[in-house]
Order: structure tokens, then C-alpha cells, then sequence
């Protein structure tokens, strides 16, 4: 049996960036296999070490893999040809990340003063217990430039695959996602370690063990702080009935101003239904409402009927606009996604715009300088940022909110900016119906669990079409609608019982909620001394 074809493949790194790349996508809704993302940074290393001086491509095609499969569903966009480049285009961006990790990776490993004279690539320097450790950092440090840069995509961070363990979900109280996303490359790469460690070493030490032992006392500390804090959390005594609408509008529906009339009436159908809890206060999604709250009575005008005659209070998503800032012509205007919170009486009590806005969805960068840019988007000159979180207090109700729009509940900072110390609970008005009946929804809900956790507070989400629930300040997820087939995706109108804080009471902040991405700015830092290192060996081996 001629052996070597399978030897060569083996040998080679891209089959092992392959299927890193596939573990890591399963790891994410749909699939939901979380244990698998403990396997896939390693699988990747493993396969960088094999070639280490062509890392980054290997890196690359591994982050290219992972994204075009794991954001699958932006083809789902109902534009002619956009989704298509949009999707190549936003993982051919953000496989940088992964190439750029995977070459600092095994720079690290093979680091000169490390490395065994005549070793072949995988017998080099691994078996440090710091190597794991600096991969780690490396890849939270990513985590937080992908969250930044060009407005930020912090969207699949590794820590989120996790979000079904609820006992390891509550780190993010402490460290916020990143310090689940390093857990999880510690281990793997310790795991790796140890691997080579045994292999090198032909099964006959026990060193190996060595390198898997730090890690795993630290999963078993964080399950084991994670269990009490779950098991000893807080029993409230005020609750809150709020009613999330999801209208499950299909998006080329809300393009078409012809459907407007007829969608409206839906909505207050969905309005009206009646309730075995009457609800205090109702939310409407993201791009629910036709039209625009502050000018258009057609739809207005019942929209207020409802809630005075109901006499409850509502949070709905609407376009709004003001004068153009700076601008001297009366007819100018500065368009914003903004949400409104509509006091029983029927004034507007409140009013959020959205800071966070979505590139090609809500602004077209450079469009300036580039016009023909539009060409490539369904919208027209886009939206402006807001400036600042809103409270949104309800009186009558002994309550208080902050709105989060569309993927803003993504943005850690956004959300611990909105959950001031006496906010009872976050609000998250979405539309994901974009991109049609996908994982994109299950992915968003999955992330949104990290800000209740991360601030010791409830979210409620109301959605277009899915994931419509709420989540508890321990991250489960609770009270999912779903329509008469079982599915999250249809329309409905669902009530849930949401804990308030006692009069009086200011939430106990956690210590992420305090100091922030503190953890993730130190793995930035030790990652930037980790980059230094090696450019000044290099320098100096250039020199010498």
C-alpha cells in the first residue's frame, strides 16, 4: 500500500487551517458544539508549526474558511449581487486576524533562543508553559482590534461559543468575553503542547502533563466561581410584564412603501392580541413601524390611540430626522435610527439614536470621495451617529431602561455605557430579518447573553423575526417566542415577567462593569511586548 500521498497531506499545513477553521465554525450557532472550539486554535497551531515560515498564509486560509462558512447567511441579503461581495469581502478582511495570530504564534515558537539546534518544526519550543500563555493574550489582543477598527465587527468572538455553559459564561463578569476567548486558546494550545510533548518524548515521561495542568485548575476555578455565583444569585421581589412584538417582516416588505398599510395593520393586530398578563410596557423591533414616529400621523396617530387607550407604556424603533447640523438651508436634514420611549398619555417620553451604525447598511464610508459606492448598497446617503446613551425612566412604572439598536448589543462598551447603576434592565431592538431565516439570528442572541452577564443585568429583545426573549443577569436565555411550528423566526407577541431592582436600590457593579475591557487592554499590551521582542531579535539577527 503506497502510504506516501496520505504522508504528504499530513505534511502539509493548509488540510490542518482546514479543519481548524470547520471545529470553530460548529462551535457557533447552529451547531452549538462548544467543546469543539476547545480543539480548534490547536488543530490551527499545530498546523502553522508545520511550515512556520509560511504562517500567515496558512493563517489566512484557516480565518477565510471560518468566516465564509460561519457568516454564510449575509448571502441571504435580498439584493441583486452585494451579498456575494459583501461576504467574500467581510471575510477576506477578517481572515487578517486569524493569519496575523498564527504568524506572532509560532514566531513565538520559534524564537531563537528557544529553539533546538537541528529540530524539526514540530519539536520546537512549545513545551514552555509561557507559549500557550502568549498565544492566548495574542488572540484576545485581535479579539479587541476586530472589535475596533473600521467602526468594529466584534461579531463570533471565541468566548461566545461558550454561551450555553452558563457556568463558565459567568468569567465575563470579571474579564468581559475576553477572558473566556484566552481560556479556551490557553488550553488549546496547551493541549497542543503537551501532545508534542508526549510524542517528542515517546510516551516515556510524564512531563507532558505539565503543560495541560495549569489550565485545566483554571477552568475548574472558573466553573467553580461561576456555579456560586449563579447558585447564590439575588431572588428579586418586583417584576415588570413587557410585551416584545415580532412582526417577522420580510425586508424587501419594509423597502416597499406599497406594503406599508398593510403591514401596520399587522402590527397593531399583533398589538391587540389579547393578554392572560397585561403588559406595562410593550416594544416594537427595529424598523417595525413604517414611516417616521415625529411626522407621519397616518401611522402615529393609531399607534398613540393604542397606548392611551390601553394606558401602557411602549418603546418603538423609528427613522427620525433634524436639521443638518451646520447647515444653512431650512430643507437639510440629518436622518437617525433612532428609538422612542411613548409615555401612557401619548407624549414622547424619551428618545435614543443609534451611535453604532452599520457599515453598507446605515453609512457608506468615503462616499464623499467615492460616490459610486452607492452602487453597492440598498440605501441612500445613511444615517448619522447618535451621541451618547438614554435612560429611559418610566414613572409610573418605578423603571428604567436603556435602548440598544440593531447589533449595538455586540459592543461591550456600548452596553456597560447604557447600564448605568440604577437601570433595571437593557433593551435591544433588532432587526435581523435581513438576512431571512438563518444562524445569524441564534449568533446575535448568542452574543447579546455576554452584556447581561458582563453588567449584572437583564436584556430584552425584541426582534423582527428571531430571536425575540430575555436574558437573565446570570446569561440564560429565557422565554424564547416561537410560532405555532416551534420556530423563533414567525410572527408572535410575547410577555415576560422581567425582575426590577428594589426602589431605591442601585445594581452591586460588576468588576467588569467598572474598570471595562481591562483584561483585554492588557493582553493587548503584553502581546505589543510579545511583537517587540521578536522585531528586535530579528533586527539584531539582520545586524549580526
Amino acid at each position: 500500500m503506497n502510504v506516501a500521498p496520505a504522508t504528504r497531506i499530513l505534511r502539509h499545513p493548509l488540510p490542518g487551517a482546514v479543519l481548524g477553521a470547520l471545529l470553530l465554525t460548529v462551535a457557533f450557532p447552529n451547531f452549538n458544539l462548544a467543546g469543539l472550539a476547545w480543539i480548534g486554535p490547536g488543530v490551527v497551531l499545530c498546523a502553522g508549526l508545520l511550515r512556520p515560515e509560511s504562517a500567515f498564509r496558512t493563517g489566512y486560509v484557516a480565518g477565510l474558511v471560518l468566516h465564509l462558512t460561519s457568516l454564510c447567511w449575509l448571502l441571504n441579503i435580498p439584493v441583486t449581487f452585494a451579498p456575494i461581495l459583501g461576504w467574500v469581502a467581510l471575510s477576506a478582511f477578517l481572515a487578517l486576524f486569524p493569519a496575523t495570530w498564527l504568524w506572532l504564534c509560532t514566531r513565538l515558537a520559534t524564537d531563537a533562543r528557544t529553539q533546538t539546534s537541528g529540530s524539526s518544526p514540530l519539536a520546537l519550543h512549545t513545551s514552555s508553559l509561557l507559549w500557550p500563555l502568549q498565544c492566548a493574550a495574542a488572540w484576545v489582543a485581535l479579539e479587541m482590534f476586530q472589535a475596533r477598527i473600521f467602526t468594529g465587527f466584534p461579531w463570533n468572538q471565541l468566548g461566545v461559543s461558550q454561551w450555553r455553559q452558563i457556568p463558565l459564561v459567568q468569567l465575563a463578569s470579571l474579564t468581559g468575553v475576553a477572558g473566556l476567548s484566552f481560556l479556551i486558546v490557553w488550553t488549546s494550545a496547551s493541549l497542543l503542547a503537551a501532545v508534542l510533548a508526549f510524542f517528542r518524548a515517546g510516551g516515556k515521561s510524564s512531563r507532558w502533563r505539565l503543560s495541560v495542568l495549569p489550565p485545566l485548575v483554571a477552568v475548574a476555578a472558573v466553573v467553580a466561581f461561576g456555579t456560586h455565583r449563579v447558585l447564590h444569585a439575588p431572588e428579586p421581589t418586583r417584576f415588570l410584564n413587557v410585551a416584545a412584538v415580532q412582526p417577522s417582516i420580510p425586508q424587501t416588505l419594509i423597502w416597499s412603501g406599497a406594503a406599508d398599510t398593510n403591514r401596520f395593520a399587522r402590527l397593531l393586530a399583533l398589538l391587540e392580541l389579547p393578554y392572560a398578563k397585561p403588559p406595562d410596557l410593550f416594544l416594537l423591533p427595529e424598523s417595525a413601524l413604517p414611516g417616521m414616529l415625529r411626522y407621519d400621523d397616518q401611522f402615529t396617530l393609531p399607534l398613540l390611540d393604542f397606548v392611551k387607550r390601553r394606558h401602557v407604556w411602549l418603546i418603538t424603533s423609528s427613522t427620525d430626522a433634524t436639521p443638518k447640523r451646520g447647515s444653512t438651508d431650512p430643507k437639510a436634514a440629518d436622518f437617525f435610527n433612532s428609538a422612542f420611549l411613548i409615555a401612557p398619555d401619548g407624549v414622547i417620553a424619551g428618545k435614543y439614536d443609534k451611535r453604532r451604525l452599520v457599515i453598507f447598511g446605515e453609512y457608506i464610508p468615503l462616499v464623499r470621495w467615492l460616490p459610486f459606492l452607492r452602487w453597492f448598497t440598498p440605501i441612500g446617503d445613511g444615517f448619522e451617529s447618535g451621541r451618547s446613551a438614554e435612560i429611559f425612566e418610566m414613572n409610573s412604572l418605578r423603571a428604567k431602561t436603556s435602548v440598544l439598536i440593531c447589533f449595538e448589543d455586540m459592543f461591550a462598551p456600548l452596553a456597560r455605557e447604557a447600564a448605568a447603576d440604577d437601570v433595571d434592565f437593557l433593551v435591544n431592538l433588532t432587526n435581523d430579518g435581513w438576512f431571512g431565516e438563518a444562524a445569524e439570528q441564534w449568533q446575535h442572541a448568542a452574543g447579546a447573553v455576554f452584556r447581561a452577564v458582563e453588567n449584572n443585568l437583564p436584556l430584552v429583545r425584541a426582534c423582527n423575526n428571531g430571536v425575540t426573549c430575555w436574558i437573565d443577569a446570570q446569561g440564560r436565555l429565557r422565554d424564547p417566542l416561537r410560532d405555532a411550528n416551534g420556530r423563533v423566526y414567525g410572527e408572535g407577541t410575547s410577555v415576560m415577567s422581567i425582575p426590577l431592582l428594589n426602589e431605591g436600590e442601585r445594581r452591586a457593579p460588576t468588576l467588569y462593569h467598572r474598570l471595562g475591557d481591562w483584561f483585554g487592554w492588557a493582553c493587548v499590551g503584553l502581546t505589543a511586548l510579545a511583537l517587540a521582542r521578536i522585531l528586535a531579535a530579528r533586527r539584531s539577527k539582520k545586524f549580526n
